[in-house]
């Protein structure tokens, strides 16, 4: 499989609503593969295929990944979240914001519906890690980042820090 590129803000498709998944097929199937294959690559413990450059609602995930001992890879084709539970705040980084993590206020336990990688329609309840990096994932498919839940001062500084950054590496 391959190894995509992430997207890095403030790229505009990063803030683009992804579109239901309507066919599964082997071209999806590959596109899911890829994306383990990018966020293993980057050390990453979930993504959105918004944040390599497709336009559509999957995330994969594998939060059991982040102890270095073991997998539990995740698929979920256009996911909803259909229950909230409580209130905690988790530092969060993100692939598409590198090099930066702060606090955000998530649901403590919630409950996805959404279908995996055949179409078959899955249900997860969740706590903790998991809980949290499937409201992050979540949010990438509606264009949203987990730095608009910052302050304006916060978001402004971290756009001025990002546009320097993509131009020294050539990235624009």
């Amino acid at each position: 499989m391959a190894v995509r590129e992430v997207l890095v803000f403030p790229h505009n498709k990063l803030r683009t609503k992804a579109k239901e998944v309507s066919v599964f097929d082997d071209e999806l199937k590959t596109l899911i593969q890829d994306m383990f294959d990018t966020m293993y690559a980057d050390d990453g413990i979930g993504l959105a295929a918004p944040q390599i450059g497709v336009d559509k609602r999957i995330v994969v995930m594998d939060v059991a990944s982040n102890d270095g001992k073991s997998s539990e890879q995740i698929v979920l084709i256009n996911p909803v979240i259909t229950k909230k539970e409580g209130e905690v705040i988790s530092n969060e980084g993100c692939l598409s914001v590198p090099e930066y993590r702060a606090d955000v206020n998530r649901a403590e336990k919630i409950t996805i519906e959404a279908l995996n990688a055949e179409g078959a329609p899955v249900v997860y309840e969740a706590d903790g890690l998991l809980a949290i990096c499937m409201q992050h994932e979540l949010d990438h498919l509606d264009g949203v980042l987990f730095i608009d839940y910052l302050s304006r001062l916060k978001r402004d500084r971290l756009l001025t820090k990002y546009k320097k950054y993509k131009k020294e590496r050539n990235l624009e």
